[in-house]
């Protein structure tokens, strides 16, 4: 188990090895996104299914199969996003900030990234090699929260791309379909999506499967506080001030809910 975990900490590093000298050779760093969902979902595949003496159950299938799944969605999404030419503005803004030690500086950045691909393949690990055979309440809940995460996020992305192919939207903020009622409904349901591994590790006859919380404690933190929230929304209330700081005063962060009743906009006149 130990020889399993240190190659998959050393295959994350390598992934985000490939990943700096991609951007290196584009000069679009939304490939380092692409690569870091990729090398996650291939180090809990990994995790799940190495063959190391261990019995695998059919949980361990289930959960390969759902880190494949949600690594292919997410990391062809952006993918197909970073194609056409659109790069995070976290990675701009860095650029502009280093100067002349942007790419020294970044390869440093993207080997913090492989400690955070690292880490929530951990939760896969333990979730996977739960010894436990039977089907039980815990693992139907966390089936159901997993495609409930992986469609919501998926609607999520959906609105945003319909929002923004709208010409007459240019210069708007969405808040529309689920951007209603999260700022981020797209980062909610990502990290939801990482709560489904806890329930599948969860069981009295193995008590290490408590430790795979971990992986959406390290998401939420940075969805919330670090790569996700902080960063776009300070670009936002620099491109949209007046709209965005709206709303941003009717709407929720992170975990959905209704608009905040003195700030609801009054229905058009019909």
């Amino acid at each position: 188990m130990m020889a399993l975990v240190l190659g998959g900490a050393v295959l994350a590093s390598v992934a985000m090895m490939l990943a700096w000298v991609v951007q290196w050779r584009t000069t679009n760093c939304g490939w380092v996104d692409v690569c870091w969902t990729f090398a996650t979902g291939t180090v809990g595949v990994l995790f799940a299914l190495a063959p190391i003496g261990w019995p695998l159950t059919w949980r361990s299938w289930a959960v390969a199969a759902l880190a494949a799944i949600w690594s292919l969605r997410l990391g062809l999404h952006i993918a197909h996003r970073t194609a056409g030419g659109t790069e995070d503005p976290r990675y701009t803004e860095y650029r502009h900030k280093w100067g002349a030690q942007y790419q020294p500086k970044m390869f440093g950045l993207l080997q913090i990234q492989a400690l955070f691909a690292f880490l929530p393949a951990l939760s896969m690990l333990l979730a996977a090699r739960n010894p436990s055979p039977d089907l039980r309440p815990l693992d139907v809940a966390a089936l159901v929260v997993l495609v409930v995460a992986l469609a919501g996020e998926a609607l999520a992305d959906r609105q945003m791309q319909s929002f923004r192919a709208d010409r007459a939207n240019k210069g708007q903020v969405c808040d529309t379909g689920l951007w209603r009622y999260s700022r981020h409904p797209n980062y909610f349901f990502e990290w939801l999506g990482w709560m489904a591994y806890p329930l599948f590790a969860i069981d009295a006859s193995w008590p290490w499967g408590w430790l795979a919380f971990v992986g959406p404690a390290v998401m939420y933190w940075l969805l919330v506080h670090v790569s996700g929230i902080p960063p776009l929304e300070e670009q936002m209330l620099k491109t949209r001030p007046d709209a965005f700081r709206a709303y941003m005063a009717r709407t929720n962060a992170f975990f959905p809910g209704p608009p905040r009743a003195a700030a609801v906009r009054p229905s058009p006149a019909r």
